[in-house]
C-alpha cells in the first residue's frame, strides 16, 4: 500500500464516560453515538475535512487546514452543548503525519491523542503548534492551560484551550493527574540595598533592581515575580528560605550597590531558596559608564546557574540596550523613582526626569513609554481627564514604539489608549496580546487584558489573565482590588470582600479599596456599611463630588429617594462634575427608577466619551434599564459586550 508524507491538522473527539453509560443505559448512549456521528461528518465535510475512522464513541479525522479543523471542532462542541448535552471533547494537533487509503499514522496522530485525553466535556483542547496555525485568526481566540510533558512525546509541549463563546474552559486543577506539568523556575530579585553615603542615591539601587527583573522577565522558561513584590521586602530582616516560601520564589537575586561620584561597586548573590543554598557570588567594580556590562553580566550568570536554553531571540533580549547614555539612564531612573510614587506632584516630576533623559538621548524608547504610562496614570491618580491627556500620551507612545516596535510595555500602553480612550476593543486586544507575548510575565500586561475580556463579556478568560497577575505580583494592590471588581460585577459579593480585605491586610492604606467595598456592601443591601465606607473613601480623597455622586446612588438603592435627589438635584452637583461623573449620575436616576433622566445623563456620559462606560455591559447597577432599547443601542455604539439581566 503506497504511503506518503504530508503535513496534517489531525482531530480527535470522543464522548467521555461511554462506556460506563452504555452500562447503566444502553439506549441513551447509542443515542449519543449516531448524534456525534451524524453531526461530525457533516461538519469535518463542511470545513474540508475528512473522517478517517469512527469506532464505538470515537472519531479520528484529518484536514488540510488548522482553522479548518478547529471551525469545525468549534461548530461541533455548540451543537453538542444544546440537549440533550453530549459530553463530547476534542483534541487537535497540526503535525508530520504518514498518509496511506484509509488511514494517518506517526507522532502527530499520538499528540492529537494527548490533547484530547487532557480535554473535558465541552472543551477543545489544541497543541502549541495547531495554536501557532490560528493564533492571529479574528474567529478564533484560545488561552494557555500551561506545558506539560506528554507519554511517548520527547518535547515539553504547551496546551492552549479553545475559548470562543459557548466552549468550556476549565481550570488548571482539572488536569492535575494527566500529565506532568512542566514547572516555571520562579526567581525573585530583591530589592538592591543602597550602600552610598547618599540616601537620594536610593533611586539608582531600585532602578538596577527594576531593570533586572525587566530584563529576565522576557525569559520564556521563567517566572520573574514583580516588582511590586520585590519592593515589599526592601530593608527586611528576613531569611530567603522565609521569603522563598513566602513568595513561592525558586531562586532569589540579592545584592547591594554603592555609588560614590562616577564609581561604581555591585555586590550580587544568587541562592537556591529551597535548599537556602548559594549558587554564586561576585563583586563587580567600574563605573557608571559599565553599568550596562555589569546588568548583563549578571543576568548571564543567572541564566548559566539555571541552565537555561536561550533562543536566539532571548539572547538578543538580554543584550539589548535602550540606550548608551549613562546620564540619561540615570535620570530615567529618576523618572521610575518618582513615578511609582502615583500622586500629582510625583507624576510631574516623573515625566520632567524622563523628559530630561530624552535630552539626553532623544532615541531612549523606555522613557518615551515611561512619558506614556506617566500620562496614564495622571489620568487615574489626579482630577486630569484622560481625554485631556490623550493627544500627549499617543504621541509619546508611538514615539516609543516607532524608536522599538518589540518594547512590550508601549504596546501594552498603546492597547490601555485604545481600550479607555477609543473603544477601539480590537486594536486594544491586538496591542495587550503582542505585549504579552513580548513579555509573558508582564503583570500589568496581564491585568489591563483582563479588564478588556471581563468588558467584552468573556468572563471565564478574564479571570484567567486577572489570576495570572495576581499570581506574577501577589501583592500588588492595584491588580488584586480589581479582581474583587471583577468579583463585584459578577455578584460575588462575598468572594469580592474577601479580596478586597485581603488588599487592606496588604496595606492599609490603599484607598481605592474603601470604595470597592461601598459597592459590594450596596450591592448586598448593607447600607449603612456601604455608607461608612464611601465616607471614608471621600475623606482620602478629597474628592467631595464623586464622593457624594456615590452617596446619592447608595441612598437611591436603600429607598432613600427624597435624599438621593435633594444631593443631585438641590446641590447643583452639574456644575461641579468631572470626567467619568456623568455616568454616576445616571446610575443615580436609574436607581430612582428615572429611565427618561438616567438615559438623559447616560447621553452626556457618551458624549464626553467617558471611559467608566466601559463596563456599562457588566456592570449589576444597570439592571434596571439594561433591556430598555436605548440602552442596548448605547452597549452597541460602546462595542461592549450587553451582559444579561
Amino acid at each position: 500500500m503506497a504511503t506518503t508524507r504530508q503535513l496534517a491538522a489531525i482531530m480527535f473527539a470522543d464522548i467521555a464516560g461511554y462506556t460506563s453509560l452504555m452500562e447503566s443505559d444502553e439506549s441513551l448512549a447509542m443515542g449519543f453515538r449516531d448524534r456525534l456521528k451524524n453531526k461530525l461528518e457533516e461538519l469535518v465535510n463542511q470545513h474540508g475535512g475528512r473522517v478517517l475512522e469512527f469506532r464505538g464513541d470515537g472519531a479520528l479525522c484529518s484536514f488540510t487546514s488548522t482553522l479548518g479543523s478547529v471551525k469545525a471542532a468549534t461548530a461541533l462542541q455548540l451543537d453538542m452543548q444544546t440537549p440533550p448535552v453530549v459530553p463530547v471533547r476534542i483534541g487537535i494537533h497540526t503535525g508530520d503525519v504518514i498518509v496511506d487509503d484509509k488511514s494517518i499514522y506517526g507522532d502527530g496522530v499520538n499528540i492529537a491523542s494527548r490533547m484530547e485525553s487532557f480535554a473535558v466535556p465541552g472543551s477543545i483542547f489544541i497543541s502549541s503548534k495547531a495554536y501557532d496555525d490560528i493564533k492571529n485568526q479574528k474567529e478564533v481566540s484560545a488561552i494557555s492551560m500551561g506545558r506539560y510533558l506528554l507519554k511517548n512525546v520527547k518535547e515539553q509541549m504547551e496546551i492552549f484551550a479553545i475559548s470562543n463563546a459557548g466552549i468550556k474552559i476549565p481550570d488548571v486543577g482539572v488536569l492535575e493527574g494527566k500529565g506532568e506539568a512542566v514547572r516555571q523556575k520562579c526567581i525573585l530579585v530583591l530589592p538592591f540595598v543602597n550602600m552610598s553615603n547618599d540616601p537620594e542615591q536610593e533611586y539608582f539601587s531600585d532602578g538596577l533592581t527594576e531593570e533586572l527583573i525587566s530584563s529576565l522577565s522576557r525569559l520564556k522558561e521563567t517566572r520573574i515575580i514583580s516588582r511590586t513584590t520585590s519592593m515589599k521586602y526592601k530593608n527586611t530582616t528576613k531569611d530567603t528560605k522565609t521569603i522563598g516560601k513566602e513568595t513561592g520564589a525558586d531562586y532569589i537575586m540579592e545584592g547591594s550597590v554603592r555609588k560614590a561620584g562616577n564609581n561604581l561597586r555591585i555586590t550580587a548573590q544568587f541562592i537556591d531558596a529551597c535548599r537556602d543554598v548559594h549558587l554564586w557570588a561576585q563583586s563587580f567594580r567600574g563605573t557608571l559608564d559599565d553599568i550596562f556590562d555589569i546588568q548583563e553580566d549578571v543576568s548571564v550568570k543567572i541564566v548559566e546557574a539555571l541552565r537555561l536554553q536561550l533562543s536566539s531571540e532571548e539572547k538578543v533580549t538580554l543584550q539589548k540596550r535602550y540606550t548608551d547614555d549613562s546620564a540619561a539612564y540615570q535620570l530615567y531612573l529618576q523618572g521610575i523613582f518618582f513615578w511609582k510614587k502615583r500622586n500629582e506632584t510625583s507624576l510631574k516630576s516623573a515625566v520632567k526626569h524622563f523628559e530630561k533623559a530624552l535630552e539626553k538621548d532623544p532615541d531612549y524608547a523606555l522613557a518615551w513609554a515611561g512619558i506614556a504610562d506617566t500620562y496614564s496614570l495622571m489620568g487615574e491618580y489626579t482630577n486630569i481627564s484622560r481625554r485631556d491627556l490623550y493627544k500627549k500620551q499617543m504621541e509619546a507612545v508611538h514615539k516609543a514604539l516607532e524608536i522599538d516596535p518589540q518594547l512590550a510595555e508601549a504596546h501594552v500602553s498603546l492597547g490601555i489608549s485604545l481600550m479607555l480612550n477609543e473603544w477601539d476593543w480590537v486594536g486594544a486586544e491586538r496591542e495587550f496580546r503582542l505585549g504579552l507575548k513580548l513579555n509573558p510575565n508582564y503583570a500589568t500586561g496581564h491585568h489591563w487584558y483582563a479588564e478588556l475580556l471581563l468588558f467584552q463579556g468573556k468572563i471565564e478568560e478574564a479571570f484567567k489573565e486577572i489570576s495570572k497577575a495576581v499570581e506574577l505580583d501577589p501583592v500588588s494592590q492595584g491588580i488584586l482590588k480589581d479582581k474583587g471588581i471583577f468579583q463585584y460585577y459578577l455578584k460575588q459579593y462575598d468572594d469580592a470582600i474577601k479580596t478586597a480585605l485581603t488588599t487592606l491586610e496588604l496595606d492599609p492604606g490603599f484607598v481605592p479599596v474603601h470604595r470597592l467595598l461601598s459597592l459590594i456592601y450596596t450591592g448586598k443591601g448593607m447600607y449603612e456599611d456601604a455608607i461608612r465606607e464611601n465616607k471614608r473613601w471621600g475623606e482620602l480623597t478629597g474628592n467631595k463630588v464623586k464622593t457624594d455622586v456615590a452617596l446619592a446612588h447608595i441612598l437611591a438603592t436603600a429607598g432613600r429617594t427624597g435624599e438621593a435627589r435633594k444631593i443631585i438635584e438641590d446641590t447643583g452637583v452639574e456644575n461641579m462634575l468631572s470626567s467619568n461623573d456623568y455616568r454616576g449620575v445616571a446610575l443615580v436616576y436609574t436607581a430612582l427608577a428615572d429611565k427618561e433622566s438616567a438615559f438623559e445623563w447616560l447621553e452626556k456620559s457618551y458624549q464626553r466619551h467617558e471611559e467608566s462606560l466601559c463596563s456599562i455591559g457588566i456592570d449589576p447597577k444597570f439592571d434596571f434599564i439594561r433591556n430598555e432599547p436605548q440602552f442596548r443601542e448605547l452597549v452597541k455604539k460602546i462595542g461592549v459586550l450587553q451582559a444579561s439581566n
